[in-house]
């Protein structure tokens, strides 16, 4: 299992990683991890906005969903109903949950790359991968992202991932009422508000207990997330459910 980690996510991240630093100049391994961050939110982003896309459609479909609810029918009934629906609008309630699985497993490796400390060993290199010469962890003259304990980053971090929470799709209500909301509404209100206003600080905490490098990475896969949302903002009035 080990063996199928390194060669599937470690290694190929590892080695991207170098390629960065080897070309750029100075070897500023910080830049190297934003450009590599971008990289992977980028081969992500199909995945990942057609999960935002998703949401949006299944907020336009609570009406439907709620009527389905409140029709009386058995819960078999139901879910058959439910599933037909879904399947008549294209979408999938599941997007979201399947992104955050791919993602996952990415995310592990990066910050293993980052926390066993980048010092390319030729060993772990590709035949075709130069070792960097020249090894740079004064990220643009500011931090040694090397290093733990880096507030600013952390911070920074914090604010970030507050902005991602802030424009994410809010679930629509799908049970219940304004006045009597339903135990599945409040759990989802309460999440969102934990989401946006407790995560931040775990987040912040985290990123300045472990190296500068993965609080990097963390500020700039949200900076990258809140760009996406603000696009998808801005689509989301141009979605239409479609049948055909």
């Amino acid at each position: 299992m080990l063996e199928l980690w390194n060669v599937v996510l470690y290694n190929p991240l590892l080695n991207i990683l170098a390629f960065f630093v080897s070309i750029i100049p100075g070897g500023d391994v910080g830049v190297a991890v934003i450009i590599l961050t971008l990289l992977v939110k980028t081969a992500l982003f199909p995945l990942s906005q057609r999960s935002i896309e998703s949401q949006a459609k299944m907020n336009l479909l609570s009406p439907e969903l709620k009527k389905i609810k409140d029709s009386g029918a058995s819960k078999e009934e139901q879910a058959k109903r439910t599933f037909e629906l879904y399947k008549k609008y294209k979408t999938n309630p599941f997007s979201g949950c399947l992104l955050v699985l791919i993602q996952i497993p990415i995310i592990f490796a990066l910050y293993y790359v980052f926390m066993k400390g980048l010092s390319f060993d030729a060993g772990a290199l590709y035949s075709f991968i130069h070792q960097p010469t020249n090894i740079n962890m004064n990220f643009l003259g500011m931090f040694d992202i090397g290093k733990t304990h880096i507030l600013v980053l952390a911070i920074l971090a914090g604010v970030s991932q507050f902005f991602q929470a802030y424009y994410m799709p809010k679930p629509a209500p799908t049970t219940g009422d304004g006045k009597n909301p339903s135990f599945q509404d409040s759990f989802a209100k309460s999440m969102n508000t934990q989401m946006k206003y407790v995560f931040p600080f775990i987040v912040a905490f985290i990123s300045y207990s472990l190296s500068g490098a993965v609080a990097l990475y963390w500020v700039t896969s949200n900076i990258f997330a809140v760009g996406q949302q603000i696009y998808a903002k801005k689509k989301r009035s141009l979605i239409v459910l479609n049948k055909d």
